[in-house]
């Protein structure tokens, strides 16, 4: 096998946190390799109209999405039964090309509460340790909220973030997030139109005493140019956002704002079609010595080597990268052992249809978060004592497309087919509006990520294995969450109010819930408990990093892309004194 020459920083994965580290770094003249398995989107028909508006093609048949004929995973709910493959996954998406799934994202933007980095520590000073169930392993991420801030505020001014704050410095600001951790300013642009759904919403809310607010959203709502000069065009309310790639170049994704100003950057290379495979490892030296890469256009396999290694993949990706490579221990639920692949959480949601005869929403003109939201049911920002649970959700009307293959509301009771849902469709298209819930997924000890013993991926490794389920925590979150939702339903005053669409369980990969996903490769203090440091280093090759969403040690119930934006700058800063001085951070 040939071997490349040596490079100062790999970072397998060319989606958003590769590229904001690699922003950072070679704004300081370091030499960074980014290895992305899939192509370039720039040019292709995904990125100009009419092609990018084909409901078809891009959403319904997953364009964007990673090839399920290559590399898919297995599922099973308990550890002690056989996992199957899933054939065609729709619950979840992950992106495939040069800014991965940063470019069919909808945009949703938060920080996460100032206390999510200090969760465990945070439920133990206000419940006392019996709070916390035995199988439910919270941990402390090792990284404060503050340390995290500037590069929150640096993430939502290169992203062109449109918003309205709800706390700077401490100060409480009307129409914003009450419950915000405190920002350092505002965002850098006013937020997104709020439309009718969020309308009715609000007002609903406001008689029930809670504080609805219009979702931060990466949708430029006017035109933007951000520190970097990079641009950004004027949100169009076109309704193909989530799934797609922004024709308008309107939605703050790695493809518009990172990728192009990169490669203009002498020390900036990205080696497209190329499927990494594994790492090589010295156990002796606690090293990663290089990148086992594979040419998908020639079928060469060569090894990259590097200084630096950054595993900056999906979720699924970097935990199979270090089980396959056997860096770090396994984690083992029935010994409680091991940490890789531990702590693999997802999101809780549930929605309900609204139905009005005078009202128009008009659900083609949208955004992907033109959206209002409360928070007071959200994590710990109210009382738990005696619910029997932990966590908690956003609850929101949105209104993020009007398709035609998918963006279909009928009230309950109608035809599958026929003349009768023909008509209904009719009737009811302007007409409805939805409310939904994004829940937290606090990690149990039988929810974690493993190699599959069986079933292997087109290359011959081993697929991930997830062994998950909605435990009781979050059955019990859902029933109240949900409740809270259908009293704020019945205050919207709709002609018909649809049935609750509501949490499903044994969990069912058929379904798409929402494409955040953490852990398996978690953050923390300790070797023990934790894969990588706080300053996401691995305990075990002081020169192997790893970035994203696989470090949460929990899920909030925001998305994930904040925190993860500021994680990733911050990565970038600590490589260049790595590079320096080369040892433990």
């Amino acid at each position: 096998m040939k071997t490349r020459a040596s490079k100062t920083v790999v970072i397998v994965g060319g989606g958003l946190t590769a590229g904001l580290i690699a922003r950072q770094l070679t704004a300081k003249g370091v030499e960074v390799l980014v290895l992305e398995r899939g192509g370039d989107h720039s040019k292709g028909p995904e990125s100009s109209l009419p092609n990018q508006r084909d409901e078809l093609r891009w959403s319904v048949r997953q364009g964007l999405m990673q090839d399920w004929s290559r590399e898919t995973y297995t599922l099973r709910h308990q550890h002690n039964q056989t996992a199957l493959p899933v054939r065609w996954m729709e619950s979840f998406l992950p992106g495939q090309g040069l800014g991965g799934a940063g470019n069919h994202w909808n945009g949703h933007l938060w920080r996460w509460a100032e206390y999510d980095p200090q969760l465990r520590s945070h439920y133990l000073h206000r419940y006392g340790k019996q709070a916390i169930p035995a199988d439910m392993p919270l941990q402390d991420w090792g990284v404060t909220y503050a340390q995290l801030e500037p590069y929150h505020d640096l993430f939502e001014k290169l992203f062109g973030v449109s918003g309205q704050a709800g706390n700077i410095g401490g100060k409480k600001l009307p129409g914003g997030n009450p419950f915000e951790a405190p920002r350092s300013g505002p965002y850098p642009q006013a937020p997104l139109q709020v439309l009718e759904s969020g309308l009715v919403f609000k007002q609903a809310c406001e008689q029930l005493g809670y504080h609805a607010f219009p979702q931060a959203a990466a949708n430029s709502s006017g035109a933007y140019t951000n520190p970097d000069g990079q641009k950004l065009g004027q949100c169009q309310y076109c309704g193909h956002c989530e799934r797609f790639i922004c024709e308008a170049n309107a939605k703050g994704s790695p493809q518009v704002l990172l990728y192009p100003m990169l490669r203009e950057r002498k020390s900036f290379e990205v080696r497209l079609n190329t499927q990494v495979l594994g790492l090589r490892y010295d156990a002796a030296g606690k090293r990663a010595t290089a990148v086992h890469c594979l040419d998908l256009l020639t079928g060469e396999e060569y090894e990259q080597p590097a200084e630096v290694i950054v595993l900056a993949a999906f979720t699924m990706s970097n935990t199979q990268l270090l089980l396959h490579s056997k860096i770090g221990k396994p984690y083992d639920p029935v010994s409680n052992t091991g940490v890789v692949g531990k702590n693999f959480c997802y999101q809780v949601n549930a929605g309900v249809d609204l139905f009005f005869k005078d009202k128009w929403f008009n659900p083609f003109l949208a955004s992907g978060s033109t959206q209002m939201v409360i928070d007071e049911f959200n994590n710990d920002n109210f009382d738990h004592s005696s619910l029997g649970f932990l966590g908690g959700a956003t609850i929101q009307a949105y209104q993020f497309s009007g398709r035609p293959i998918k963006g279909r509301r009928v009230p309950d009771g109608t035809p599958r087919w026929g003349t009768a849902w023909k008509q209904a469709n009719a009737d009811w298209y302007a007409h409805s509006m939805t409310l939904g819930i994004e829940g937290s997924c606090y990690p149990h000890r039988g929810n974690y990520l493993s190699l599959d013993p069986t079933y292997r991926d087109a290359y011959g490794r081993p697929l991930i294995r997830m062994t998950f389920d909605f435990r009781d925590n979050e059955q019990k979150m859902a029933a109240f969450l949900s409740n809270k939702m259908m009293e704020i339903a019945r205050h919207c005053g709709a002609d018909k109010v649809g049935s609750l669409q509501g949490l499903v369980t044994p969990f069912d990969s058929r379904l798409y819930q929402t494409t955040h996903i953490v852990g398996g490769t978690i953050m923390g203090e300790t070797p023990h408990d934790s894969v990588v440091s706080p300053h996401l280093q691995h305990w075990d090759a002081h020169n192997l990093f790893v970035v994203g969403a696989s470090v949460y040690p929990h899920n909030s119930g925001y998305n994930p892309t904040g925190p993860l934006g500021a994680l990733a700058l911050r990565l970038g800063d600590d490589l260049q004194r790595y590079l320096q001085r080369p040892g433990r951070l």
